[in-house]
């Protein structure tokens, strides 16, 4: 047996009704939803079963998928499954926060609703745009949106895999980078339905605004390793607060994270939340681990008969 990671699903993943199969079988999932919905002031299980529109805006997304993410967790614990690391994809660091008992489960709700507050203000919908980028050296990637930055901001924003970049920014410098990508070559680019270009320098507003928020948390020593996003190293305690600030304006460098767990001696994957996002892409960084992703009750049950 090698070490287990958790991953924590990011934005993007939300659907109706996730994690409701859970919710009607377990006390510790409904209590977990009852804090949360106290803190928020909302009930946030109506909200997932019934409002997609409500869902699919980011200060609502956001403690959607943390407390989802959570509450399975939880049912995790009391099962004693437990990760040697964790890894969070963006919104997911705070769930792997959590998890590492570093961060309060109320303090979390909070924090993801106020950082989802800041991010739609400082990127409004249809402010900008981010595109899938397949197939293409990352170096070019980079080289190509450093000359198409002269229309604006664009830069790599989630480096996912090896050969999947996301890029993001401004909607013209995008576009400009979009076709320099196409004469340089590359066949695929997929343009993402996402409320705004984050992890770009456009949230810098966002990035400030989180950073004064932070400053009245209290973080913990953690209890397991956790990788940054931001840097796709083990995060140290002193650093939580800056690397979360820099976090949503910063690229998310997946792929070195796994590259790092790897190191680290992980063989088995368990993606928590909604979702199959981040075991697609640990398939394709790295095809001998065994990946399982606890979304429902069967793929809970999948894990715990392994």
């Amino acid at each position: 047996m090698g070490n287990i990671a958790f991953l924590f699903a990011g934005q993007g993943a939300q659907r109706l009704g996730m994690a409701r199969d859970f919710y009607d079988h377990y006390s510790l999932v409904r209590e977990t939803f009852d804090t949360a919905s106290r803190v928020l002031g909302y009930d946030l299980r109506e909200l997932i079963d019934e409002d997609s529109d409500k869902l699919n805006q980011t200060q609502y997304t956001q403690p959607a998928i943390l407390v989802t993410s959570i509450a399975i967790y939880r049912v995790l614990q009391e099962q004693s499954m437990t990760p040697d690391v964790v890894l969070g994809l963006s919104l997911g660091e705070y769930s792997a926060l959590v998890a590492s008992g570093s961060l309060a489960f109320e303090d979390a709700v909070q924090l993801v609703a106020k950082r989802g507050q800041y991010m739609a203000n400082a990127a409004p919908k249809g402010t900008g745009k981010m595109v899938a980028v397949m197939n293409t050296d990352p170096k070019l990637i980079e080289e190509i949106c450093l000359k198409a930055s002269k229309k604006g901001v664009v830069t790599p924003a989630n480096y996912n895999t090896p050969n999947q970049i996301v890029i993001g920014g401004e909607t013209e410098a995008v576009n400009e980078a979009v076709e320099l990508l196409k004469k340089a070559g590359t066949k695929r680019l997929i343009p993402l339905n996402v409320s705004g270009p984050f992890h770009t320098a456009l949230l810098d507003n966002a990035s400030q605004q989180l950073a004064n928020t932070l400053e009245h948390v209290s973080f913990s020593e953690f209890k397991m390793p956790l990788i940054s996003n931001t840097t796709a190293k083990v995060m140290p305690q002193d650093a939580i607060k800056s690397l979360l600030a820099r976090q949503v304006k910063e690229p998310v460098r997946f792929y070195e994270s796994i590259e790092t767990l790897k190191s680290l001696g992980v063989t088995e994957f368990v993606e928590i939340g909604p979702g199959k996002v981040l075991s697609g892409f640990v398939k394709k960084i790295d095809k001998t681990s065994n990946i399982y992703t606890v979304d429902d009750l069967t793929g809970f049950e999948a894990l715990l008969n392994r």
